[in-house]
Parts: structure tokens; sequence; C-alpha cells
């Protein structure tokens, strides 16, 4: 395993594209990307992992600016860590909220199944209805 990954091999990683990963750093998501002696830029470890907690809080919904902040926090250092507990908390609060919300329209979705089957288990045919 490489020290360094290139970002076809972060993009590949994550599958995502090269302007998402472009737009993680400008936006500030990501420490300052080193460059080679080449000038090709060059991911850290650490930047991989920071990468899969952010893609992992953005695809959960986390907005932009509270990421950006999760971030400066990491950059910050070790002191911030019961500022970014509290956040990682509120987050995942949220994101149970969703689950629960998602749970209840499963199981609406599921109901509503239940009923078509039982109307075609009474009727036999397999047309379709409005609603």
């Amino acid at each position: 395993m490489s020290e360094y990954y290139t970002p076809g091999e972060v993009s590949v990683r994550f599958g995502m594209s090269h302007d998402t990963l472009r737009y993680y750093e400008r936006a500030g998501l990501l420490t300052e990307v080193e460059r080679s002696r080449s000038g090709h830029r060059r991911y850290r470890a650490s930047d991989v992992e920071l990468l899969n907690l952010v893609r992992c809080l953005r695809e959960t919904d986390m907005p932009i600016a509270r990421l950006r902040e999760f971030a400066e926090l990491v950059r910050s250092g070790e002191h911030t860590i019961p500022e970014r507990v509290d956040l990682l908390e509120t987050h995942a609060a949220k994101v149970a909220e969703q689950i629960e919300e998602l749970r209840g329209r499963h199981a609406a979705i599921n109901r509503k199944i239940g009923y078509y089957r039982g109307v075609l288990g009474e009727s036999g045919e397999r047309t379709a209805s409005a609603g």
C-alpha cells in the first residue's frame, strides 16, 4: 500500500469524479493537498481517511458548511475532539430521525403492496388502476 494516492486512485476508491474531488478540496473539506516534484496532486493516507468520513457525512445529508466546520476542527488538532464529538452526535441524531421516518414510509409502502396483492387475489387479474 502506497503512502500516497493519486487523484485517479482516490476517485476510483470512492466512486467520485475528479471534479467532485477538486470541489471538496476547494470547499476546504480536505487539508492542503501535497504535490509531487512533477506538480501532480497526491493524497496522504490521512487525506483519504478524512475523505471517507466526509463522504459518509455528505451522503447522510450533512450540509457543506457543517462539513467544513468538521474539517477545520480536524485540522486544528486533538484539542478539538470534544467539539467533533458534539458535531457528530448532533448529526447522528438527525440521521436516526431520518431512519425512523424512512421506516414509517417503508411500512406504508409495504401496506400498500399488501393491499394490492389482496385485490389481485380477489379478482385474479393483474390490471392496474389509479391509486
